[in-house]
């Protein structure tokens, strides 16, 4: 028989799963990064959100391969580093085989590569080192920006309400909303400085937004609370590099890598600090970078990817078009 692997809480946790209801589990534990294992580190994901573009999420492959490796160490030591790169396009309509080899077993480190497989042809390979914690007097890291709390924020849905209560919002324009509104994505987000959602003004190339997994997860496995930041990693993070320039748009979008580091334990269910920031673009592709900050200031992720950014030039009447939308 298949199982469910990597779907519950550890035993010891302090919160405890019989409090909460089913219904308010994180999708993310129950659906997403619950995968079904086939074989000695073989194991199956299926799909729970799809963008727009109807190819694969890949925070969703990035997420779900860490899992994969996470299954094959021991319980002493935790992710730090995941290394990926995505060589096709996902296919949403079939699920997803992750092949994992056990590459190395240190005293200190253990090494991890994984295949995501679809149709027989590798979607994304990974490698994930793993660490057991060693204490050092080497500790320091960058501030931590000051942003309003979440609190003080709406959401991105509440954001898009506010453009569709707009009396004069064209009805294409509702339509798009409201496309949006639909989708069920896993994660909530605060905006600490939303760009004009038609972007006709240029910004610089960097965006801070509270973010955490909708639903409870609770203390349980830090394992677990990493590959949900994994996934939450890649939710809009290559867009960062289009913020300067309100005159394109985006044609095709794709990331080419994703590098994760993790520096201290935290929980992905709690409102963490989303830092993005782009420090290059060219050639057709861009480079962003990010930080994952714990609301008490303490750096818990960072993260680099490169993608695919190609653009369009708009017409004249069309930036104004939007802009009276």
């Amino acid at each position: 028989m298949a199982e469910k692997v990597s779907g519950e809480m550890s035993e010891d946790s302090s919160d405890s799963a019989a409090a909460v209801s089913q219904d308010l589990r994180s999708v993310l534990v129950t659906s997403v990064l619950n995968l079904e294992k086939l074989e000695i580190d073989l194991y199956r994901g299926t799909h729970h959100w799809v963008p727009r573009t109807r190819r694969l999420f890949g925070g969703q492959i990035i997420g779900q391969a860490l899992v994969a490796a996470a299954e094959s160490v021991g319980e002493n030591v935790l992710a730090h580093s995941l290394h990926c790169y995505f060589v096709r396009a996902g296919d949403p309509k079939v699920p997803v085989l992750y092949q994992v080899e056990r590459t190395r077993d240190g005293r200190s480190f253990s090494v991890r590569s994984v295949k995501a497989i679809q149709y027989g042809q590798p979607i994304l390979i990974c490698q994930a080192s793993f660490h057991s914690n060693q204490p050092s007097p080497l500790q320091h890291q960058f501030t931590m920006p000051s942003v309003p709390p979440p609190e003080d924020l709406l959401t991105g849905e509440e954001l898009i309400q506010l453009y569709l209560s707009k009396p004069d919002l064209a009805e294409k324009a509702k339509q798009g909303l409201n496309k949006l509104l639909a989708d069920e994505v896993p994660i909530e987000i605060k905006p600490v400085n939303p760009p004009d959602f038609y972007r006709c003004v240029a910004m610089e190339p960097k965006k801070l937004y509270w973010v955490r997994a909708k639903g409870h997860i609770g203390k349980g496995d830090m394992k677990l609370h990493c590959c949900v930041a994994a996934y939450v990693s890649d939710y809009s993070f290559l867009d960062t590099a289009l913020l300067p320039y309100p005159g394109q748009r985006a044609t095709f979008l794709a990331s080419l890598d994703h590098a994760m580091w993790f520096h201290n334990t935290f929980r992905a269910d709690e409102w963490m600090l989303y830092e993005t920031e782009s420090s290059w673009t060219g050639g057709s592709r861009g480079l962003v970078q990010g930080r994952l900050w714990r609301r008490d200031g303490v750096l818990a992720a960072s993260c680099a990817q490169e993608g695919v950014l190609r653009v369009k030039a708009l017409t004249t009447s069309a930036v104004t078009n939007e802009s009276k939308l």
